[in-house]
């Protein structure tokens, strides 16, 4: 999936060539075709358009993008595993891959009725690796610089933003993960169609990711503090104050009884992948 390295004497275009040859381009192809249909979709949605040919082929187009760069990635572990020998797991372990959850939301969103903040998550995480890839890939290719050659200063430019944002954004990102669910458990209530069975899904995702991300475990702890902040407040009314400790006592039932260590490797702690 790789690159192969350049060659001394290379031309530009014979770099760019060999880059347009791997997997991995096509990865990040995806990831920018993501952005610009993302964007694309903004412009109808901001204008009141979002149900014309322009945005409903934009939002899905989207949803492409992303089921096609979760899906290279699943295929290059899925490779990787056949090629050291090592067995490809069970089924429930491979559920319990970041990569193959995103990959199965984004066929999910692809096939459902449109939420456009289902797109929000996948847009970050396609900003942060677009910008890797320009940064250790793209910008070599372009302009090859000497070993131990400081690099350029838009390399430098590149690594700033992702040392700076990166775990403010992935916060955003579980932030985001979290209202989605509210967002769908709104249409539940207004028995919108397919919005239940919608709403399993999305929650058995986002209690795999509550088990498996620092980020979206931290969000979760700023909700509870804020909503206990909220029930303790001597002007809340007990309606509210009752309504919000049978709502944490039965979001805790629920987080025990789906503990995934229960099923994926017994009591091992999860060691938390990146998603890509």
């Amino acid at each position: 999936m790789a690159p192969p390295p350049a060659q001394p004497g290379q031309t530009l275009q014979q770099r760019l060539l060999a880059l347009a040859q791997t997997l991995q381009f096509a990865w990040f192809v995806g990831h920018v075709t993501l952005l610009l249909t993302t964007f694309r979709y903004s412009i109808s949605y901001l204008t009141l358009n979002y149900y014309s040919r322009w945005a409903q082929f934009s939002y899905r187009t989207a949803f492409v993008a992303a089921a096609a760069t979760y899906g290279i990635v699943v295929f290059k572990g899925y490779r990787a595993r056949a090629k050291s020998g090592k067995g490809q797991g069970s089924p429930l372990a491979l559920v319990g891959d970041e990569n193959v959850q995103y990959l199965a939301m984004a066929l999910v969103w692809l096939f459902s009725r449109q939420m456009p903040l289902a797109l929000l998550p996948f847009t970050v995480y396609s900003i942060f690796h677009v910008a890797t890839y320009t940064r250790g890939i793209l910008l070599p290719a372009v302009q090859p610089t000497a070993t131990g050659a400081k690099p350029s200063g838009l390399s430098d430019t590149i690594g700033r933003f992702v040392k700076d944002y990166y775990d403010a954004s992935m916060s955003l990102v579980a932030g985001l993960e979290i209202a989605l669910w509210f967002r769908i458990l709104g249409s539940a209530f207004l028995f919108t169609k397919g919005s239940w069975i919608l709403l399993v899904i999305y929650t058995v995702f986002l209690r795999s990711r509550i088990a498996q991300s620092t980020f979206v475990q931290g969000m979760i702890r700023q909700v509870a503090a804020r909503g206990d902040a909220f029930a303790n407040r001597q002007d809340s009314p007990p309606a509210a104050r009752n309504a919000w400790g049978t709502f944490k006592g039965i979001a805790q039932q629920a987080h025990n009884a789906t503990d995934i260590n229960r099923y994926i490797g017994g009591a091992q702690p999860q060691v938390q992948k990146k998603a890509q």
